[in-house]
């Protein structure tokens, strides 16, 4: 589904990523494991079209999507659920949803909208509750889950979760975690960049290290929960 082959990229002068490279087949969840600053959201950005890659190919379902605007990479079927949530507080949690489906319900029918609205709330029971209250009021694990639900009002076909854990309680995570699964058994594939390697390599089948820019160590995850590089650097092993 996702094949990245010779990436490169960066802000200004300085170079972050470096000649990277992976894969994400359809129907699989793999994850990025790396420290903070090794480039993880540098990817990310790159594969949805927020930063344009200085050299190398995203080819998404065959189309090389390296030099794709954003609001065309999230039509092509790629939906990014960015670091720190990014809500838009002042709008309420009904507003916010409803915008992740702006690209494919504005200006045609709703075409499925409100089905998917009851799918994700659903999902999350909680946003049910605080549908007209403001997002900017939800607690951090609230806001991860609106977060997630506005990517999945875009209907994609590759979900992108950069640091989904960042800033919550273990209990929250958990949660969290436990919805990404459960989205990954009903098919959607998933690319996950995470801190927590124990929590990232207990949900996704294969991973990626990533450190400085570069991959360097890719394998399934059984394989790299028993390296003892990642055990001493990323699993407190």
């Amino acid at each position: 589904m996702l094949e990245v082959s010779g990436l490169s990229a960066g802000y200004g002068e300085v170079r972050v990523l470096h000649d990277l490279a992976l894969t994400v087949e359809p129907g699989e969840c793999v994850c990025l494991v790396g420290a903070n600053g090794a480039g993880k959201t540098t990817l990310m950005r790159s594969l949805s079209g927020l930063l344009r890659p200085v050299q190398g190919a995203i080819r998404f379902q065959g189309r090389d999507l390296a030099r794709t605007a954003a609001h065309d990479v999230v039509r092509a079927g790629i939906a990014l659920v960015p670091e720190g949530r990014r809500v838009l507080g002042p709008m309420t949690v009904r507003e916010n949803l409803e915008i992740g489906a702006f690209h494919r319900s504005w200006p045609r029918r709703q075409d499925g909208v409100d089905e998917d609205l009851e799918f994700v709330l659903t999902l999350f029971p909680r946003l049910r509750e605080r549908l007209l209250q403001t997002a900017g009021t939800l607690s951090g694990g609230e806001q991860q889950m609106l977060a997630i639900a506005r990517a999945l009002m875009a209907r994609p076909k590759l979900l992108l979760l950069d640091e989904p854990s960042m800033g919550l309680a273990p209990l929250v995570v958990k949660e969290i975690f436990a919805t990404i699964r459960r989205l990954n058994e009903r098919g959607m594939s998933i690319l996950l960049a995470e801190q927590n390697a124990r929590m990232a390599l207990r949900t996704a089948a294969r991973g990626y290290v990533v450190a400085e820019g570069r991959i360097v160590l890719a394998a399934d995850s059984g394989t790299l929960q028993r390296d003892p590089m990642v055990q001493e650097a990323y699993l407190g092993v």
